[in-house]
């Protein structure tokens, strides 16, 4: 009787992930908050969260008016990108680089497709008006 011997090759998706060389030449995984992370300003880092996300929330935790708009969302059959802010490494430097792009000092910070909604108001002023859906049709973020 002959005996097969196969090799093994482990697979790794590394989709999510980037493999970054460190100074000693070994890999590190990072995950893709991590890398954002390590981007130099927090503009750049808005930047990039924003345009890799069709939906994207800039929150606190324990606010009351972005609970509403991820529920409407999660309602619409959405699944929004959230950064809690008040969670997030970074978070202050973020809401300050927010400020500056154009949100003012209000969050909840909503990006559909690329673009900066505004807060709940203009949210809510888009869903009332029929033109929320249409957005989120075009960003990717809905299918039907």
């Amino acid at each position: 009787m002959q005996s097969y011997v196969r090799s093994f090759k482990p697979r790794v998706n590394l989709s999510n992930m980037e493999v970054l060389n460190s100074p000693r030449s070994t890999l590190q995984l990072l995950s893709p908050s991590e890398v954002t992370s390590r981007l130099s300003s927090p503009a750049e880092r808005v930047e990039k969260l924003v345009t890799e996300n069709p939906v994207v929330v800039f929150a606190m935790s324990s606010c009351c008016m972005c609970h509403v708009v991820k529920r409407l969302f999660f309602s619409l059959g959405v699944n929004p990108t959230v950064y809690e802010l008040d969670t997030e490494p970074g978070g202050a430097e973020i809401e300050k680089a927010l400020s500056r792009l154009g949100s003012g000092q209000t969050l909840p910070a909503i990006y559909v497709g690329g673009k900066l909604i505004g807060s709940l108001d203009r949210l809510m002023t888009a869903h009332i008006s029929g033109t929320l859906v249409p957005q989120l049709k075009e960003a990717g973020a809905l299918w039907l």
